[in-house]
């Protein structure tokens, strides 16, 4: 008897299901791979912006430069004069005049809020900047400025900051997930 089948066994279909599966799983890790990197990015991406930031926030307020140094991870409370600017805001004589003092303790506020994410909510959750956050302002009396900005990463990898200067190496705390930006620049 000569018993021609035709179609697929049980056999070939599991196997071709476990094939399947296992590409299956391969592409699925790939885009968890690619989503943790793509954060990874943002945040530096982040980290870079708000150094920035607190570069031209001191150079439109120079004569107010040493007072910019310190470290700030997200304790400056509200000043109670609102300004952007050291001018009249308003115009005319209803408008309110910062002060070059008042500029910076607004600037370095409204700054140390941003990087914390408060622009961006969700509910009572900030959910933008960076994730915890840590930045360090060192200035020298030449207008020398170097801006550090340490943030938390997604996994552990290595400490960001472990083979940097001392004064990169004291922003933040140090551990494998701390992520670290600097910058040098001079201000005159």
């Amino acid at each position: 008897m000569n018993h021609k089948s035709n179609g697929f066994s049980l056999v070939e279909v599991l196997v071709s299901l476990v094939i399947l599966v296992i590409g299956l799983i391969g592409i699925f890790n790939l885009h968890l791979v690619a989503k943790r990197g793509s954060f990874e990015s943002f945040q530096q991406t982040q980290a870079s912006y708000y150094a920035i930031d607190i570069i031209n926030r001191m150079k439109l307020n120079r004569s107010q430069l040493v007072g910019y140094a310190g470290t700030y991870a997200g304790n400056l409370s509200e000043p109670s004069q609102s300004c952007d600017v050291a001018l009249n805001v308003g115009g005319g004589n209803a408008g309110i005049t910062c002060t070059n003092v008042q500029t910076r303790a607004w600037d370095l506020y409204g700054w140390e809020q941003s990087m914390n994410g408060v622009g961006e909510t969700k509910g009572t959750r900030s959910i933008g900047g960076l994730d915890t956050p840590t930045a360090c302002i060192q200035v020298s009396g030449t207008g020398d400025v170097l801006v550090v900005m340490t943030w938390r990463g997604i996994r552990a990898v290595s400490d960001g900051a472990a083979n940097a200067a001392d004064f990169v190496k004291s922003c933040g705390t140090a551990n494998k997930r701390r992520r670290a930006y600097s910058i040098s620049t001079v201000i005159i």
